[in-house]
């Protein structure tokens, strides 16, 4: 496969200025996904320990044919960018498989996962929203995405995407590290204060 034909699009997050999605056009993890959150747990894995090669990246969630990183590098996203689409486009080329076999099986069952996010709803992220008259609930479990719906003071909030990345995510990454995305099923432009704008993974 001749590398220039893979078109890769670069997008910055919106709510973390660390992060920065790849929407790539050929598969990268068909139909499923997986996070990485440190360099260890990419070895055996082509793709997650090419990025981690590159000086400044610190995280990376897989999905599908999309690739998120965060960084802690000063560099600038235009710089950084090009060194992660060589490193997709590098790989995308051979034809191994992304991740390793090792990782997929180490996943939990659906149901433990679960139990573990319910009970961090219970005991720490709902409290906490609770003080300003949200809730968050936990919709499903499909593998090991997660599908989450704010509800009360957090539908239709403005901050509902940093109240996501920065809380609720870091949360149930805490607890359940192979959980894969983690996706906000809220109806945003509902609720008491709607600001008509779709969540951004």
């Amino acid at each position: 496969m001749d590398p220039t034909e893979i078109k890769i699009t670069a997008e910055p997050s919106s709510v973390d200025p660390e992060s920065c999605k790849f929407t790539v056009d050929h598969p990268v993890f068909p139909g499923r996904s997986a996070y990485f959150g440190n360099p260890e747990r990419s070895k055996g894995s082509p793709l997650i320990e090419r990025l981690y090669a590159i000086e400044g990246v610190t995280t990376v969630l897989i999905a599908d044919n999309t690739v998120t990183v965060t960084k802690h590098s000063a560099e600038e996203w235009m710089t950084l960018a090009k060194k992660i689409g060589a490193a997709i486009r590098a790989h995308v080329q051979t034809g191994q498989p992304a991740i390793s076999e090792a990782v997929l099986a180490s996943t939990p069952k659906e149901e433990d996962i679960k139990q573990q996010i319910q009970r961090v709803f219970d005991t720490e992220i709902n409290p906490a929203v609770a003080m300003h008259g949200g809730q968050v609930s936990l919709i499903d479990v499909k593998g090991n995405v997660v599908y989450i719906q704010m509800g009360g003071g957090c539908q239709g909030c403005g901050m509902a995407n940093v109240t996501l990345k920065q809380g609720i995510e870091v949360a149930i990454r805490r607890a359940v590290p192979d959980v894969g995305e983690i996706l906000d099923v809220t109806d945003h432009a509902e609720g008491r204060n709607p600001y008509y704008a779709p969540s951004k993974k």
